[in-house]
Parts: structure tokens; C-alpha cells; sequence
């Protein structure tokens, strides 16, 4: 029994809306990374969701290309947390106005 594209869609569209609002509401770096993964997610998703239903290999590249993206989003995030946190002794968002100069 395949699942309906209508209905992979739609999940895709409230995992995006998900990590959208955690990504305005919270001021927490970590959880900002977060939601940013679950809206890289929640695209791949729907890559795959849109290929496999054509029939087409595109969506699993752009997959793997998410992938990758995601990949170096976790290794600039990390090192800007250990940045931040060793500066500021606090990973509170609104803190980064200090960072100019």
C-alpha cells in the first residue's frame, strides 16, 4: 500500500511550518540549528516524496545534496557555538549584537 502524495506533502509542508516557528520563536542557538535541520529535512522529504512518485532518480540527488548542506551547516554551527559560548557563557541570541567589530 503506497502512501498517497498528497498526504507526504502535507507532512512535509507542517514539518517546514514546524522548524519555521521554532526557528522565529526560540532564542536558543541550539534549537535554532534544530529547527533549521527539521526545515532541511521536511524539504528532502519532500524531494523524495516528489520523485519517487514520478518515478525519477532528481529528488535522491537533491537529497544527497541537502545532505551535504546539512552536513556543513552542523560543522559552522558548532564551531560558532563553541565560539559563542566560550564569549558570552551563554548561548542567548540576542547577545550577538555584541559580536560587531
Amino acid at each position: 500500500m503506497a502512501i498517497p502524495l498528497e498526504h507526504t506533502l502535507i507532512f512535509s509542508g507542517v514539518l517546514f511550518a514546524l522548524g519555521f516557528l521554532g526557528l522565529l520563536t526560540r532564542r536558543n542557538l541550539i534549537f535554532i540549528f534544530l529547527s533549521l535541520e527539521v526545515m532541511l529535512n521536511a524539504v528532502a522529504y519532500a524531494f523524495v516524496a516528489v520523485s519517487s512518485y514520478f518515478g525519477h532518480a532528481s529528488g535522491q540527488i537533491m537529497f544527497l545534496i541537502i545532505l551535504s548542506m546539512a552536513a556543513a551547516e552542523v560543522a559552522v554551527g558548532l564551531a560558532l557555538v563553541l565560539q559563542f559560548e566560550r564569549r558570552f557563557k551563554t548561548l542567548d541570541i540576542d547577545v550577538a549584537h555584541h559580536m560587531k567589530g
